[in-house]
This record gives C-alpha cells, structure tokens and sequence, in this order.
C-alpha cells in the first residue's frame, strides 16, 4: 500500500517522547485514585500501549489494507475530540471506551493474523494476549459504567414502557 503522507512524521524520539509522556500522565492520574473510583484505574495504562500497537501496525507490510482501514478507525477513535468519554472533558479516565475499541480491533488483527505478527508491535510491559483477555473480561463491567450506556439504558427502557402503555 503506497501512502504518501503529506507531513513528515515525528522522528523516533518525539515519538517515545509522546508514548513516555502519555504513560507518565495517566500513572498520576491512576496513583490518586483509589477504592470504587480507582476500580478500573489499572486499566488505562493500556492505553498508551495499545495507541502506540494501533500506530505501529499501521506501517506493517505484512498486513492488508483492509486491515489497516480498520486500524486507522480505531487510531481515529483514539484521537477524536467527541467520543463516549471524551478525555479532554473528564481526564485521563476517558480512556476507557478508546481502550476498549482498540481490544476489538486487536482482537479482529489476531484472529485474521497469526499473534506473533503483532505482538512484534507491542511495547506493553505486560504480554499483549494476557492485556487483551483482562480487557475483556473487564469490558462489560466498564461498559455498563458508562454514563452514555446508562442513559441509553434508561432511554431503552422508558421507550419500552411507553410502548407497553398504549397497547
């Protein structure tokens, strides 16, 4: 896939500048929580690794372009100013729904690719499939917390009452 980019890329360094920074910023942020507010805290240090995994991916030969269209959705996601949880609106805990939206698209990676081919993009501390199956497991849990979620809930279920009314 011939791309030609019309800005140069950071260099190297002010890439790993950016990730370090990133990582910095939410440690501090997951540091001062704590008990039921801190609950999924853990959690948004995958954010960082997961972005820079959805980047790196991006210039894999190896993958079609199909694929990389499903990345660079998911790169969006990340960097959209209006999302579910908008990080410039509530901090670092906004990253939850990108963290979430990425682990779907890793996911669909790893079940198209063998894993080894994009574990080679990985930075995480942690082993890429033991992050993703934590966030997973974890996904329903932190999408029910979601205000967007509970509003379309309750939005779900006064449409069903009002339905129910005038039968």
């Amino acid at each position: 896939m011939n791309v030609e980019l019309k800005k140069e890329l950071p260099t190297y360094e002010e890439q790993k500048d950016f990730y370090i920074k990133l990582r910095s910023k939410i440690t501090k942020y997951v540091d001062s929580k704590s008990g039921k507010a801190g609950k999924f805290t853990p959690y948004l240090l995958f954010a960082p690794d997961l972005f820079h995994l959805l980047v790196k991916s991006m210039f894999d030969d190896r993958l079609d372009a199909k694929s990389k269209t499903l990345i660079g959705s998911g790169i969006l996601y990340f960097i959209a100013p209006v999302d579910i949880l908008p990080e410039g609106l509530i901090g670092p805990g906004g990253f939850i729904d990108d963290i979430i939206v990425a682990t779907f698209v890793v996911n669909m990676l790893i079940n198209k690719f063998s894993p080894e081919v994009i574990e080679e993009n990985w930075a995480g501390d942690e082993k890429l499939l033991n992050v993703l199956k934590k966030v997973s497991e974890t996904s329903d849990t932190m999408l029910g917390k979601l205000p967007a979620r509970s509003l379309l809930g309750r939005f779900m279920k006064t449409s069903k009452q009002a339905k129910l009314s005038k039968n």
